[in-house]
């Protein structure tokens, strides 16, 4: 069999669309010998039927595999695809990105005229949102001619920068020899690999050619890592890749690419991450600082002489963490030029605070007399202006803030005048207004200013072209003018408190200025649609009625139209919802139903519906689903895909929403329909604003979840737990509360009554259909899911031996394995019939009831399970992380656990051995005691309860 010359391993998640443009970019190479291995990564979507589909289009070029779950990063994937390739050569692509043509001839040709084991070329980012797909190319200093370095050590900047894996082409034979994989369960995996395949290569060659096109889409709905760096588990996982290539480099005594890497590391890696510091809260801030002053201590001191001041100053003052001066700084970081603190002078030296000066390296590091502050025409200085109050009501804002005075340089006796502007980013003929400013002093090191802007007389924007309107503070000082951008780092700025506005347009556009925080931390403004618009009619909106003002109407939808690529982005149809289909009639006795975001037809809502059913309500049905079809729907009821314009529209229309977590955050209720949420579990793990990771959110990100939550009419609790914890951590009103239970315990409870009464348990349909041995009894494995950094559901792994389960137990016990629906799980073919994998079904309900006993660790199946009065056994393997390293805990599972809690497999197996003595009669009163503690509104009569409150009348 021909050996390929070059396989190309192509990786994907959840990318059936982009899929095929990555495949054709290796198929179309102008080298022939080039085989494709794609790498599923167990999407969801039908990525992995594309791929099947490429490789039948060309059996002896592209082959497919997926993997049995979702690893959660790009590291399983291209290990699998290492281990499948045939070829003499390995290439890495992703699947949106794609290949320049003659890469693989021109990477072919130097490692073999050179005998390297590795070739690296030009990588060019393409920035898809850009209006002419901006190129940039990656680090091309290092590619300006054709050389080939037999050390790393030879070129450090190389591995320092270039840290990519995928404008790369290896020697296969190289790769198996040295061992080398990517890092699994980690991210920026490729930092790691290249750093081992850079210290581990004999000879390295680089080319010149562009090799590789980076589709950047900075604007996307679902950010890349790299993007989320507002997660701290974004920068604990940076942090342990910097200690694994530190740990390399010193194992190889390559002190100086360890120094090289330490000077990067301040001017970018930790760059990254300052600049957002001013948004985000306390606790991110202090776990931030935590985590990089353990690293900043081992930092060559060199280092910060080699880079920018303000890089070092950023370091420096995040290793005293010293907020007060490190925030402003991070200003001056993100907006380069600009001078955000009042700076202290000191025996002719000027530097950036006062603060720190008692230290030989803490004056050096904060000596700023370089930059002549001190000497510098006032008008050529960028003043740090920054926000200390805003409000905004009623078309009117007010605003105050502080400008830097440095070294006193503004003379209390000078002449002040002050103006905000507020201008259109893009505009015809620069739209601008200017509004004076009330209150202006001289404070010191400051010049303090308030002002008042009547926003809906002052400001009058066309609507559709000026979308964006920027705020600055012209601040004249003896005649002179400066111009300040306003930075909003010292004031919460709410999204919430929109502002009415009178375009000279249409309103169908816009009557809203909605304030937002730049990527820099400035305040502007954004255009939208929230308020009442002036069309008054579904006929107007819908283009049914004639004249003047419905040709406006069309006119300016169709304007709206042409502005956006892309008709079905996400903002468009938020847009369309609010301005358009929010403005239809509510429609009576129209219900929309969810479950788990669309993925089921399950829990509580399903128990609604067909408690409905059973009374014989009238009312329009309408579900949402996700994924490509809906599968295990209701045939008697409208079914829409979630986020598609039926949805949107059924939405807006509906009489009640009723679903158990949440329907899209941005969406508005209007004020006719009634929201109805039956959440979906008993609160073990802290949630909502008690969860570390939303308290570390920026306040106009707070401020949209807690919009969010407030669409609530109604929430359902099972117990006074619930009130205290879920009803706080989503600050709900006392009233909002429904205590009925949930209705998926409905039957639940009726099993348990039923059993007590008759001394028998029935099994019914679903053990039949399983195809479980009616003399076996019964174990449900159901474990909660496991979030990996930066929110990514880690793949499923039992954390026990399976097959040592099925054959201690086998004999006894048929078990049950029910994956979080977020994950999938792979069963050895020994297992078959004593092991079942019934992760797929979509209702745990059923499979509660069938079972004889439940092993769970943290799920909050066990509250529901509780119901039944059956065993339950914890495997809380992993218990500490959990509970401390994860979000939290409301209470101490140990003690309240209505049975044994056991961290290793001989502990469970033990337990298991001896049920109904260590996990049934042992714990009967501690089951009874959980029931009381957390379920004593679940009565069984929870659906019913609903519909006749809700639906019937006679519950009113």
């Amino acid at each position: 069999m021909h050996v390929p010359d070059v396989s190309v391993v192509v990786i994907a998640y959840n990318d059936a669309e982009r899929l095929p443009a990555a495949v054709r970019s290796v198929l179309e190479q102008t080298l022939h010998g080039v085989e494709v291995v794609i790498v599923d990564d167990c999407s969801k979507d039908d990525t992995f039927t594309v791929a099947q589909a490429l490789a039948a289009e060309n059996p002896d070029r592209v082959r497919a595999f997926q993997l049995p779950e979702n690893s959660g990063g790009c590291g399983a994937p291209r290990n699998h695809g290492i281990r499948q390739a045939t070829g003499t050569y390995v290439m890495f692509l992703d699947s949106d990105d794609v290949l320049e043509r003659n890469a693989c001839r021109n990477m072919l040709d130097a490692a073999e005229s050179t005998g390297s084991d590795l070739v690296s070329g030009l990588c060019v980012r393409v920035h898809l949102d850009s209006r002419h797909k901006k190129t940039t190319e990656w680090y091309p200093w290092l590619y300006a001619r054709t050389r080939t370095i037999e050390s790393i050590t030879e070129l450090s900047d190389l591995l320092v920068f270039d840290t990519l894996s995928t404008n790369k082409c290896y020697r296969r034979a190289f790769l198996l020899e040295q061992g080398l994989e990517f890092p699994v369960g980690i991210h920026y995996e490729d930092l790691l690999f290249s750093a081992q395949a850079y210290v581990a290569a004999r000879r390295i060659t680089l080319i010149p050619n562009h090799v590789y096109y980076w589709n950047v889409q900075e604007k996307a709905a679902a950010k890349s890592i790299s993007n989320r760096r507002h997660e701290i588990a974004n920068f604990v996982h940076r942090m342990e890749i910097h200690r694994r290539v530190d740990a390399l480099l010193e194992s190889k005594g390559y002190d100086e690419l360890k120094y090289r890497k330490d000077i990067k590391f301040l001017k970018h890696d930790l760059v990254l991450h300052l600049r957002d510091l001013p948004l985000l809260g306390d606790d991110y801030r202090r776990e931030f600082a935590r985590l990089a002053n353990g690293y900043l201590a081992e930092i060559d001191p060199r280092a910060y002489e080699e880079v920018q001041r303000m890089h070092a100053i950023c370091a420096y003052l995040l290793s005293k963490e010293d907020w007060p001066n490190l925030l402003p700084a991070t200003d001056a970081l993100t907006n380069p030029g600009r001078l955000t603190v009042p700076l202290a002078e000191r025996d002719g030296q000027v530097y950036w605070c006062a603060e720190h000066l008692d230290t030989e390296q803490g004056r050096q590091i904060l000596d700023v007399t370089s930059s002549h502050y001190d000497a510098k025409p006032l008008t050529s200085l960028a003043l740090g202006n920054r926000l200390t109050s805003y409000s905004g009501r009623d078309g009117v804002v007010r605003l105050a803030g502080r400008v830097v005075n440095p070294l006193g340089r503004i003379r209390p006796d000078a002449q002040l005048g002050a103006v905000l502007e507020f201008s259109a980013r893009r505009s015809v003929g620069g739209r601008t207004a200017r509004i004076p400013v009330a209150t202006l002093r001289h404070a010191g090191a400051w010049i303090e200013w308030e002002g008042e802007a009547d926003i809906a007389r002052t400001v009058r924007p066309l609507g559709i072209i000026d979308a964006v309107w920027d705020v600055r503070l012209i601040l004249t000082v003896d005649g002179q003018d400066l111009r300040t951008r306003v930075s909003v780092g010292g004031a919460p700025v709410d999204e919430a408190d929109s502002l009415r506005i009178r375009p000279r347009l249409t309103k169908l556009v816009s009557d809203r200025f909605v304030p937002q925080v730049t990527r820099k931390g400035n305040l502007s403004y954004v255009l939208t649609a929230e308020g009442r618009a002036a069309v008054r009619t579904t006929a107007m909106i819908e283009g049914a009625m004639h004249g003047r003002t419905a040709r406006l109407a069309k006119t300016s939808l169709r304007r709206l139209l042409r502005a956006k690529k892309d008709l079905n982005s996400g903002e468009t149809k938020l847009r369309v919802y609010h301005e358009v289909y929010s403005r239809l009639p509510i429609r009576k006795g129209l219900v929309v139903f969810e479950s788990h975001l669309g993925k089921q037809y399950s829990d509580s809502p399903r128990a609604v519906y067909e408690e409905m059913r059973r009374q014989g309500v009238t009312f329009g049905a309408v579900w949402s689903y996700s994924g490509a079809k809906p599968t295990g729907f209701p045939e008697d009821a409208t079914l829409v895909k979630r986020w598609s314009w039926p949805y949107l529209r059924a939405l807006a229309q509906a009489e009640f929403w009723i679903d158990n977590q949440g329907f899209p955050l941005r969406l508005t209720k209007r004020p006719g329909t009634t929201y109805i949420q039956t959440w979906h579990g008993t609160a073990l793990k802290r949630m909502g604003f008690d969860e570390p990771h939303t308290k570390s959110r920026g306040f106009a990100a707070q401020a949209s979840f807690q919009q969010a939550l407030d669409r609530f009419d109604h929430f359902l609790i099972r117990g006074e737990h619930d009130r205290r914890t879920l009803a706080r951590a989503f600050r709900l009103r006392d009233e909002v509360l429904l205590p009925v239970g949930y209705p998926r315990n409905d039957s639940l409870v009726e099993a348990r009554r039923e059993e007590a009464r008759t001394g028998r348990r029935e099994r019914g349909p679903l053990a039949a259909e399983l195809g479980i041995d009616p003399e076996k009894k019964i174990l449900l494995y159901a474990p909660t899911f496991r979030a990996a950094p930066g929110g990514k559901v880690r793949a499923f792994e039992a954390p026990f031996d399976i097959e040592e389960f099925a054959d201690r137990f086998g004999d006894t016990y048929t078990l049950l394995i029910r994956t979080h629906y977020l994950n999938s799980v792979s069963l050895p073919p020994a297992v078959r019939g004593r092991v079942v994998d019934v992760s797929r079904l979509h209702d745990v309900t059923p499979l509660l009831a069938l079972a004889d006993g439940l092993i769970t660790d943290y799920s909050s199946v066990m509250f529901d399970y509780g119901l039944l009065d059956r065993p339950m056994v914890f495997f809380a393997y992993d218990y500490e992380e959990y509970a401390r390293e994860n979000r939290g805990t409301y209470f101490d599972l140990k003690e309240h656990a209505p049975g044994p809690v056991v961290a290793t497999e001989d502990e469970l197996f033990g337990v298991i051995a001896n049920l109904p003595d260590e996990a049934d009669s042992k714990y009967a009163a501690a089951r009874q005691r959980f029931n009381a503690d957390f379920s004593e509104y679940d009565r069984g009569d929870a659906a019913r309860r609903i519909v006749t409150t809700f639906f019937t009348g006679s519950g009113k």
